[in-house]
């Protein structure tokens, strides 16, 4: 599996928040996070992947060269509930993408 990894975070100076996806440009999640720290951008949840369960999300192709802007909207991301297979996760929605950062954590 490549390195897909998505990170929710935030925009202060604009007020806005957003998903971004990275599917093979940077080796490490570290590395996709500071990237975005450089912009001036605020990290929120960082996921690998093979970690998240989307909900309405489609996964982008490996790309090496891009981040892929997932969704975005005004103000803070939203926290929810979402219950899959009879088990309560902790997901996000931005605009009207919602995924669980984090299937591991009830």
């Amino acid at each position: 599996m490549t390195n897909y990894f998505r990170i929710t975070g935030y925009w202060p100076e604009n007020d806005c928040c957003f998903i971004m996806d990275s599917n093979g440009m940077f080796e490490k999640l570290w590395q996709f996070s500071s990237y975005l720290i450089q912009k001036g951008l605020k990290v929120l949840e960082v996921s690998k992947i093979e970690n998240v369960l989307d909900i309405n999300i489609d996964k982008v192709q490996e790309d090496n060269e891009h981040i892929f802007l997932r969704a975005n909207c005004d103000g803070k991301p939203e926290e929810l509930t979402q219950v899959i297979d009879g088990i309560t996760y902790r997901a996000i929605k931005i605009a009207d993408k919602i995924y669980i950062p984090n299937k591991g954590v009830i």
